[in-house]
């Protein structure tokens, strides 16, 4: 199957520091996301990414998040934007036009079994469906993901993952509390407090 030609913007993020470059294909299967907060993750076993092994080579890449159809990439404060946009543009262009893979086969195969792995009470069956009908569209549109994490039954507390442009996002506190716990609270009425990990 022949792929298109690759076709690559940039969209800014609410956190200065990530960009999201927006290509025009699948990467990833919809719905599955894979952060890379160190070099060390994205050589890992688990998820390993050749993709943000090569963008982890320039020394001013602090996280790299790839998702459907987007890779964001998280930069360091003294680095500024317009320094590095057009080389960062061109290393993913370079990759994606060779046709490498964006993550190994054992990377993509963890991923899909752990989904299916995955047995959740009635309680986290609805937290999920309000996450992925509510939150989810909105957070990759800025590109970042907001992922469950866990649920305690006996304080109500859910936990949620914040990756790509959302880790270290200054507005992603007041997101977390102001919008997605009043919705989750609001919607099931058994989640109490909603707390981030991955800040």
């Amino acid at each position: 199957m022949l792929r298109p030609q690759v076709l690559i913007y940039t969209e800014t993020t609410p956190n200065p520091n990530s960009m999201k470059f927006v290509i025009n294909f699948e990467l990833v299967p919809e719905g599955v996301s894979f952060d890379f907060a160190s070099p060390s993750e994205a050589i890992s076993p688990e998820k390993n990414s050749p993709l943000a092994v090569e963008l982890f080579g320039y020394d001013w890449v602090q996280r790299v998040f790839i998702s459907y159809n987007f890779v964001t990439v998280t930069k360091n404060d003294e680095t500024e934007w317009e320094e590095v946009l057009f080389d960062t543009k061109q290393l993913i262009k370079r990759y994606m036009d060779s046709g490498k893979p964006v993550l190994t086969k054992a990377a993509a195969e963890t991923q899909h079994e752990a989904i299916n792995a995955e047995q959740d009470s009635d309680t986290i069956i609805k937290i999920k469906a309000v996450l992925d009908q509510y939150v989810k569209p909105a957070v990759e549109m800025d590109g970042g993901a907001i992922t469950f994490s866990s649920f305690q039954e006996d304080t109500g507390i859910v936990k949620l993952l914040l990756q790509g442009s959302c880790s270290g996002c200054p507005s992603s506190t007041m997101t977390l509390k102001a919008g997605i716990e009043n919705l989750l609270t609001r919607m099931v009425p058994e989640v109490k407090l909603v707390e981030a990990e991955g800040v």
